[in-house]
This record gives structure tokens, sequence and C-alpha cells, in this order.
């Protein structure tokens, strides 16, 4: 038990494409621990990227035992919500265990399996799933390892915030944001697609029940857990970029949430949705068009791959520190913005979500790190301004934009996208991801009585 005055508290885990991050807030979401690990991919032949499940699970380890080293005596945490990427989840056996490496929603494989799928299902599938089809998509991740031998009869699917919550003792369940990525699921009906789950050759046991966001899943039980988080409750918040959007106050239908992460995540909310003719037209510019963590809600979820190739353009400039990037922002911001060399100098191309591979053509001399990174956030405007246009083609333009994330906090970075976004303001949150999984959190404890928890349809965390 909490020591007597002392405030229950909550936590938030986000199992991002960078980091996986703790975070232990009490109930008005005032942090009070933070903590966060690298997400410890492993690079495998060809390019591909996988998370092998136990060295997922030593960091969750080393990363709860230094939370709750850090908490006050005798402070336990009463509610704990995680979220994490998209696409990414493990098959698993009859017992929960993951029987491959999840798979990267990065990684490039699957090539043959997109063709067959397009062949079998064609413009169904954007129609059906809300999702444009390319190799990013889960089930094209999943008909690659059933070609490379892996039986999946009698296998389930987990999305990665699914599995880290069974894993803690919760019941099996997929949430409905998640499950949204992964091409199962019919967006219309929130069922699984029957069709696509005989195109895989399983049953409809494949997909475990189909969850809202924030509903309870149990509690914590697993043995190792530090006695501050030792019967917690527990629950999954859904998709980051969507937790994200709720907590720096992206709710509304009129307002662009922009994630500057690994990847540039651009969200719209929608009251209803759109019908399967629109969400082929966005699928065209691989614009996403899926279920909110809040349920009865959906979103437009258009990404590009700007961050990636931000990353790269720093270290092709020697620059792997705060200090470097800090000092690059300023010489950027030293330039107008379309630079100083004569138009042409640096070409640039690979930002669109299907790619990822930063491309440079150096037509010139004097190309200096600044003038390098300016080229390579004006190719990210020029992809951004045509996911733009084709949203606006559909819904009515939004009027604001928030901004969060890392790449949020170079003055560079939010000029450029002050050219192709409305009135765009940054957050000023660094945590919102694992703050708004934390805000799920609380609102477990908001409702005392497990059998009167039914979520409203429009009920989001309230943060402050």
């Amino acid at each position: 038990m909490n020591a007597p005055g002392s405030p229950r508290l909550v936590a938030g885990i986000d199992l991002g494409s960078t980091g996986v991050k703790v975070l232990v807030a009490d109930e008005d979401l005032r942090p009070v621990v933070v903590r966060q690990r690298p997400t410890p991919w492993r690079q495998v032949v060809g390019g591909r990227t996988e998370l092998p499940a136990e060295t997922l699970w030593a960091t969750l380890r080393e990363l709860l035992r230094a939370v709750a080293d850090e908490l006050p005596r005798g402070a336990r945490v009463h509610a704990l919500a995680v979220s994490g990427m998209g696409e990414t989840g493990f098959l698993v056996d009859a017992a929960g265990s993951p029987v491959r490496p999840g798979i990267a929603w990065f990684d490039p494989r699957g090539a043959e399996q997109l063709v067959a799928l397009g062949e079998r299902f064609g413009a169904e599938f954007p129609a059906r799933t809300g999702l444009p089809l390319g190799v990013q998509v889960s089930v094209v991740k999943i008909a690659n390892l059933a070609a490379e031998g892996l039986d999946l009869r009698g296998l389930r699917w987990l999305n990665l915030p699914d599995h880290v919550v069974h894993g803690l003792g919760g019941r099996v369940g997929v949430d409905s944001s998640l499950t949204s990525r992964t091409g199962l699921l019919d967006q219309d009906t929130g069922r699984p697609w029957e069709e696509l789950l005989d195109h895989l050759g399983v049953g409809a046991r494949f997909l475990p029940p189909v969850l809202d966001g924030g509903e309870p899943r149990g509690r914590a039980t697993a043995d190792w857990l530090p006695p501050a988080f030792a019967a917690a409750e527990l629950t999954v918040a859904g998709h980051d970029h969507l937790v994200s959007a709720i907590a720096s106050g992206a709710t509304t239908g009129d307002r662009y949430h922009a994630s500057l992460g690994t990847a540039e995540v651009l969200l719209r909310v929608l009251d209803e949705p759109l019908p399967p003719a629109a969400r082929v037209r966005l699928a065209e510019h691989l614009i996403n068009h899926v279920r909110h963590v809040v349920p009865g809600r959906f979103v437009l979820v258009a990404g590009v791959k700007t961050g990636l190739l931000q990353r790269r353009a720093l270290q092709l400039a020697g620059i792997s520190d705060r200090a470097g990037r800090d000092a690059l922002d300023t010489a950027v911001m030293a330039l107008p913005l379309a630079g100083e060399l004569a138009e042409g100098s640096v070409e640039v191309a690979g930002a669109r979500n299907d790619d990822g591979v930063l491309r440079l053509v150096v037509n010139s001399d004097g190309v200096s790190p600044a003038e390098l990174f300016g080229a390579v956030l004006r190719h990210g405007n020029d992809e951004l301004a045509v996911l733009v246009d084709a949203m606006d083609r559909e819904v009515t333009p939004a009027t604001s934009t928030v901004l969060t994330g890392g790449w949020a906090g170079m003055r560079s970075v939010v000029r450029a996208r002050a050219q192709v976004l409305p009135d765009p303001r940054f957050s000023g949150r660094e945590e919102d991801t694992a703050l708004g999984a934390a805000g799920f959190a609380a609102r477990l404890l908001r409702t005392p009585e497990p059998t009167a928890r039914t979520t409203s349809p429009h009920a989001v965390p309230q943060f402050h």
C-alpha cells in the first residue's frame, strides 16, 4: 500500500520505434519518474530488423526495476497502461509464447506476398481495411513468415502492447486501434476480415477478442515484478501516435496532430468513417483510415519517413549527440529556408512512407551540413504537401496543428513545417505517448466498480 496520505500512482509504458519508456505519475498526471532505454532491435541480413521477445522483456524488467528504485518508499503503482508502435507484434503459441521475433514496421520483407495479396484482393483491401497495401502492413509480414515455412495453424497474433500486457498478467486481447494497422480487421464492423484469414489458412481464433482502448485487462501478476508494480490494474492504451495526440490535446476534427519521430505522422480525427471509395482514394497516397483509441471515432493517418532521413543526414554529417544537433539547428536557422545555394544543388528523395532510403545527388560544391539538412527538410515538406492536399479533398481542411516528438524540438524543423501545416504550435511535452498511456491508466481508477466499467464513445483521459 501507499504510505498514508500519499497519492495513488499510475504508469504508462511507451513501446516506441526509438525507445522504450516508462513514466509514473500521480492521478492528476503530474510525472514522478520517467526512464527510457533504446528499443532493442536486432539487425539481420538484407536490411531486416527484428525485435526478439527475450530482449524486449529484459529491457522492460530493467526499466521497471530502475523506476521502482526511484519511487518513494512504500509507493505503489495502482494502474498501468501500455501504448506502442503499430504493425509490430508477435505470433504466439497456445501458451502465449512468441514463436518468432517481432518484425519492425519499417522492415522491407514481404514483396512477393504483397504482389499475391494485391492480385487476390486489389482495391477491396483498402476499402475494407482502410489501409494501403504495402510491406508495412502486418499481414504482409505474417504471409512472408508463412512463405518461409512457419505453420500458422494454432498460432495467434498479438500486437506489441497486447503481448506486454498479457506477459504482465493481463487477459488476452487485441486493441482495436493497433489491430486496425494489421490489415486483418474490417473497418466497418470492427471484426476480423474472414476472407483474409482464409487466405492465410487460419481460423477466426487467429485474432483474440478485439477490445477498445482503455478496457480493463486484469491485474499485474508476473512473479518478477517489483513490489511497486505488483497487482496494478492493466490496460492497453493503443497506437502510440493516437495516444500522443490525446495527451497533446489534438482531439478535435479541425486540427492536425503531427508526431515528428522516426516516422513523421500526420493525423486527423473523424467522428464518422469515410465511405469505402474515399478510403481507396486516400490509400493511393498511402494514407490510412483506421480506428481511433477513442471508441466510435476514426482517424486519417498519413506518414512520411522524414525523421529516418533526417537522422541519416545527421549521421552523414558526423553528428551523434544533442550538442551537435543543436549546433546544426542554429546553422540551418542562419540560412534562408531555401538555402543559399542555387536551386537543384542538392536533390533529395526517399521520404515517402513506402520508401525510407535517403538518396542524395549533390550537383555543386559548397554543400555544408546545414545546406544538406535544409534540403532534406524541404524534401519532407514536398511529400507532406501531397498528403495534406489528398486529405483536404476528402475532409474540410484543418485550421491548426499540434507538433510533438523529438524532431519538433528543432527550430529549423518547425520553421520548415510551418510552410505546409496550418498554424503549427509545439506541444511542449516531451513524454506525450507515455503520459497519454498513464492517462488511460488513471481512468481505470476513476470507475471503482469493474462491472460498471463501460467506455463512453467519446471518453478520453483528461490532461492538465
